[in-house]
């Protein structure tokens, strides 16, 4: 059964970091692009950050986190990463990841991402 869980939201004051982490499970990472969404209260579904398949030496990211976030992966452990650093009040909503087949340099669509996790929520206050 493919799982992806994500794990590591959490309360965390303005200017505060976090890292999420996303474990799959049920099929091979190798071989997917990696991204992480988020999705406000009342707000669509956005791109936060891509990372091609294998070495991931691919990775792209929202105008909004570019110089506060990274991507990275394990792939011996089946785990991508998002670290969050100086988060804002603005970042806060449920962050998904999400497999597919590529980063092709643009910030993912989510429409591109086949398998899902269930979100981790994280909220950032002022």
């Amino acid at each position: 059964q493919v799982q992806l869980v994500e794990s590591g939201g959490g309360l965390v004051q303005s200017g505060g970091s976090l890292r999420l982490s996303c474990v799959a499970s049920g099929f091979n990472l190798d071989y997917y692009a990696m991204g992480w969404f988020r999705q406000a209260p009342g707000k669509e579904r956005e791109g936060v950050s891509c990372i091609s398949s294998s070495a991931g030496s691919r990775t792209a990211y929202a105008d909004a986190v570019k110089g506060r976030f990274t991507i990275s992966r394990d792939n011996a452990k089946n785990t991508v990463y998002l670290q969050m650093n100086s988060l804002k009040p603005e970042d806060t909503s449920v962050y998904y990841c999400a497999a597919g087949p590529w980063c092709l340099g643009y910030v993912p669509r989510a429409y591109e991402y086949e398998y899902w996790g269930q979100g981790t929520q994280v909220t950032v206050s002022s």
